[in-house]
């Protein structure tokens, strides 16, 4: 069999997890044989299946509550934890021992990632794993299935595209291309969830696309899922005759998704249990968040179930003593997400911001608003001139327009699987294109929101052989360094700092960039900390533009990087002259090299999760 027969699709999801692949010898053009592959996983103690989805939940099971046989997989027994299905039935019943939202954690920029912290508040005899330890167990387990129904095509020999969020910062992105070579995928590629979404689309219309879109047309992508809301903008252009698609913008990165909501229904009933006299303490508030989360998906998808028991099991005679019954209602629901996640809002919205308590209990960065429509709003708002500049697209906004118009939309994520929230956003959007004079959007449709991202990653692992469609964009921001200007001291201030631009927006991953023959000093020998900044607004700045001064929406500052560089032939602190070549690797992330003026020697640094450096010399 051809060592890459497959072009594989891994959808590394906060909730779930898929496998999609295109059979690289079976598909030709826009012709595509592309399938899903079921994964392996215990549902009960002894019992494993064969599912679309793998949940993405570790159950970490006492010692004495699982025996090797309960928790043996065709191809091996899980030594200390349960994925899966299992998982998250388990963790239903004992949340402490189960570890959700890796993913989110995983991008926790104020966190160690690689510590172990995971479940967060366990209980003292339970060892914990840390996100990116978590991430790697997902990988495996999806690995193993695959070469288990694969023995002659094993997942390592093969293309294997996975996916992240759009917003994914360089070191989250780092951080799963980590996961993926800890498990032996060596040479992965990464793919954002949007396009990977989109792509879906495209394979899904088998050639159609063409006629559902149009030269001047803006797509808006929406993907929500359990931990994120994504958002990114794909711009349909003509290059000599044909219709080219190009990504040209990505919003924030925004920890907003199906976990809050599950936690806002949890709320819900937890206020009702409370008017009964019956209190929950954390460990049962936690067991209510995973009730709410099955009754919820029930609730939405099966109009015949008007409502649902949510039970909690009880905690000893010194509270309740016995299991606890709320009750949700598709009413409930509805209003709770509906009104409370997707408001109706004006197109000047913006998401409101409170102050911050000065402790806080360690936790995800949630997003402080929950409102969608208002995150969409400043997203739409802040993107004005995403396509003014873009070759082969003409421009429609009209005279006063506020915010960029999208012309179509298309949803992603297991949320939009209740249809009147798609509804709702499609509503809204449609009031703030009609304020402004412009048509209502059109809603591509087809795409399995499940299902999507994982169908598409393959799709476009086959694209990169040669077939298919692509869509064009490279980096999603500017990135910039920080350089500190030469100053006398004064007392009480810091010397200024100048941003200069290493890969400005839809720089290609995989390339690399001289900057102009400018040196800058380079400090040895002793610990320096590197500033990193990143923009979605500005496209103009080009290699080597320096921003003396920007406004806090232009430039936001990335997590730095602490390092010490060899020192070598140099005494401790001696400022070296070099001259920097930035690139940005087959993953996204981004690598400064440092060469002197002469000699052999060559510094590279690149973003860490750490904060502590990756640097070599060369």
């Amino acid at each position: 069999m051809n060592a890459k027969r497959f072009a594989v699709g891994i959808d590394l999801g906060t909730t779930h997890c898929a496998i999609a692949c295109a059979d690289l010898e079976q598909s030709n053009g826009e012709e595509v044989a592309l399938k899903q592959v079921p994964v392996q996983q215990l549902t009960a103690p002894g019992t494993v299946e064969e599912q679309v989805l793998l949940p993405s939940f570790l159950y970490l099971p006492h010692p004495d509550e699982m025996t090797k046989v309960d928790m043996r997989l065709a191809w091996e027994t899980q030594e200390g934890y349960i994925t899966g299905s299992l998982a998250r039935r388990l963790g239903t019943a004992t949340p402490i021992r189960l570890i959700a939202s890796a993913k989110s954690w995983l991008c926790h920029p104020g966190i160690d990632r690689r510590a172990a912290i995971l479940p967060v508040e366990a209980p003292e005899d339970l060892a914990q794993i840390s996100p990116l330890e978590a991430t790697t167990r997902y990988l495996k387990h999806l690995r193993e299935a695959w070469d288990y129904q694969f023995p002659e095509a094993a997942l390592a020999t093969q293309e294997v595209i996975v996916t992240v969020p759009a917003s994914f910062d360089p070191a989250a992105r780092e951080l799963t291309a980590e996961a993926a070579k800890a498990v032996g995928l060596i040479s992965i590629v990464l793919l954002e969830e949007p396009q990977a979404a989109l792509y879906s689309w495209i394979q899904g219309t088998e050639g159609e696309w063409r006629r559902q879109v149009q030269v001047g047309d803006v797509i808006l992508v929406v993907d929500v899922g359990g931990g994120t809301t994504d958002l990114s903008l794909i711009a349909v252009t003509e290059r000599e005759g044909a219709l080219e698609l190009y990504r040209v913008a990505v919003g924030d990165h925004i920890l907003l998704g199906g976990d809050n909501m599950d936690l806002a229904l949890a709320h819900l009933v937890r206020g009702k249990l409370a008017k009964q006299g019956k209190q929950l303490d954390l460990w049962q508030t936690h067991a209510l968040t995973h009730g709410c989360r099955a009754a919820k998906e029930i609730l939405l998808s099966d109009p015949t179930v008007e409502s649902l028991p949510v039970v909690v099991p009880g905690r000893g005679s010194r509270l309740i003593g016995g299991t606890l019954r709320g009750e949700l209602t598709r009413d409930e629901v509805r209003e709770t997400l509906v009104e409370g996640f997707f408001p109706v809002v004006d197109a000047g919205a913006r998401p409101v911001a409170r102050a911050r308590g000065a402790l806080t209990k360690l936790g995800l960065p949630y997003a402080q608003d929950a409102a969608i429509t208002r995150h969409l709003a400043a997203f739409l708002g802040r993107q004005m001139a995403a396509t003014a500049d873009l070759e082969g697209f003409s421009p429609t906004l009209p005279e006063g327009a506020t915010f960029l118009h999208p012309t179509a939309i298309l949803f992603n994520g297991g949320v939009f699987r209740a249809s009147l929230l798609a509804e709702r956003i499609v509503g809204v959007l449609n009031d703030w294109l009609q304020a402004e004079g412009a048509s209502p959007v059109r809603l591509l449709e087809g795409a399995d929101l499940d299902l999507a991202v994982a169908r598409g990653a393959a799709y476009y692992g086959y694209a990169r052989t040669g077939g298919g469609v692509r869509i064009r964009g490279g980096t999603a921001r500017s990135y910039y360094v920080g350089v500190e200007s030469a100053m006398p001291a004064v007392p009480g201030m810091e010397p200024p700092i100048h941003a200069l631009c290493l890969a400005p927006f839809g720089m290609e991953e995989g390339t690399e960039a001289e900057l102009p023959p400018q040196e800058f000093g380079l400090v040895v020998g002793e610990p320096v900390r590197f500033r990193f900044f990143g923009s979605s607004v500005r496209r103009e700045d080009t290699v080597g533009s320096v921003l003396e001064q920007w406004t806090e929406d232009e430039l936001e500052e990335l997590e730095g990087v602490e390092a010490i560089l060899p020192a070598e032939d140099c005494a401790p602190g001696e400022v070296v002259p070099v001259r920097l070549r930035a690139a940005v690797t087959e993953v996204g992330t981004l690598r400064l090299d440092a060469i002197p003026r002469v000699g052999a020697e060559h510094w590279k640094v690149e973003f860490d999760v750490r904060g502590s450096g990756k640097r070599t010399n060369d």
